[in-house]
């Protein structure tokens, strides 16, 4: 069963990346088809934006559900609060009969020479006045209460139709980077399928990488995947066994080094179309095939998490993904499950 593996959620301000998105030229007009590296950084550019911009609609789609849950609390408290405020009521009118039928309209002088027992009625009569200004006193209390409760929910109100617009406009400034984004792949695909069928490497396209907050010795290939063909399975467009773990991703998918090392290959052509190799400390390497570009050059010094590449669909490739193998040789025929490597030096996939 394939496996999911996505990036934490964060709640960024895009400000800045979505200013620097609209600032720079996108359409195809501004990469002719003569400029290699032109849509490798159009996609890594619009690749980010588009995670930037998933990121921030999932923030403020949380924050809006948060808002609607709030009004229905607060609805919630209102109605209890005018149920609340039906029962005050209702014992302000029972009081006030109350009073009617012991003293019949009469004064409180009258009643008290006319009464048998005097001293019953002044009792009775302190305790319904007690009453009355007790259960007056809640009554105000429950006003003021439920003005407070409409002016919160109007505020609640407010933020839901405010949140709710910038998710619509999320929502199309995402709908249209992933048409950019769509059109970018194409045109690199397009580019990398040229430079392997030429027999013709592209030098190393050095992109402008964000600065990565890699803390880890090592990490996984890529940030966002699902898990295609593993390390050992059979099938048609292999000799004997798949040699590596297959990463579905889409074409331009930033691919990064497993760990710290230096690249001792860089080719293109053959069944792994355009590669990297990266040889680590304790005699191992790790092979990154079908990809787009290549962003490092033979005798490069990596680290964890550096971008070396674009995911591709190149060479003996039946759709985009990330061909990655550990050897304990530069050289095909030495490969090891890539799995359990990785999980032993702590990244589960």
């Amino acid at each position: 069963m394939p496996s999911y593996r996505r990036p934490r959620l964060f709640v960024p301000v895009l400000l800045c990346a979505l200013a620097v998105l609209a600032a720079r030229p996108t359409d195809a007009t501004d990469h002719p088809s003569g400029s290699g590296a032109r849509p490798s950084a159009e996609v890594a550019r619009l690749y980010e934006a588009a995670a930037a911009t998933a990121r921030e609609y999932e923030a403020v789609r949380h924050a809006a559900e948060e808002e609607r849950a709030k009004a229905r609390r607060i609805e919630a408290l209102l109605d209890r609060r005018r149920r609340e405020a039906a029962v005050l009521h209702e014992d302000l009118g029972r009081i006030a009969r109350e009073q009617y039928r012991s003293g019949g309209g009469l004064p409180l002088t009258v009643q008290v020479m006319l009464a048998e027992n005097p001293e019953k009625l002044m009792r009775g009569h302190r305790a319904v006045s007690r009453a009355d200004l007790s259960v007056g006193q809640a009554v105000e209390r429950s006003r003021r209460a439920e003005e407070r409760l409409v002016a919160d929910e109007a505020r609640a109100a407010a933020a839901r139709q405010r949140l709710e617009r910038r998710e619509a406009e999320l929502a199309g400034l995402r709908q249209s980077i992933e048409r950019r984004l769509r059109a970018a792949r194409a045109r690199l695909q397009g580019g990398a399928d040229g430079s392997v069928t030429a027999g013709a490497c592209p030098g190393a396209v050095r992109l402008d990488q964000p600065k990565a907050e890699v803390t880890r010795a090592w990490v996984a290939p890529v940030e966002t995947y699902r898990l295609s063909a593993p390390f050992g399975s059979g099938g048609k467009r292999w000799a004997d066994r798949h040699t590596g773990q297959d990463f579905a991703v889409p074409v331009g998918t930033p691919v990064r080094a497993v760990g710290a090392g230096r690249v001792v290959r860089v080719a293109c052509g053959g069944p792994f179309g355009v590669q990297a190799v990266v040889q680590h400390a304790g005699g191992y390497y790790t092979q990154y095939a079908h990809l787009a570009t290549v962003a490092v050059g033979q005798g490069d010094r990596v680290v964890p998490g550096q971008w070396i590449g674009q995911s591709g669909s190149t060479g003996n490739s039946s759709g985009p993904h990330l061909h990655f193998e550990v050897r304990v040789t530069a050289s095909m025929g030495s490969a090891l499950d890539p799995v359990p490597w990785l999980a032993r030096r702590g990244v589960t996939l």
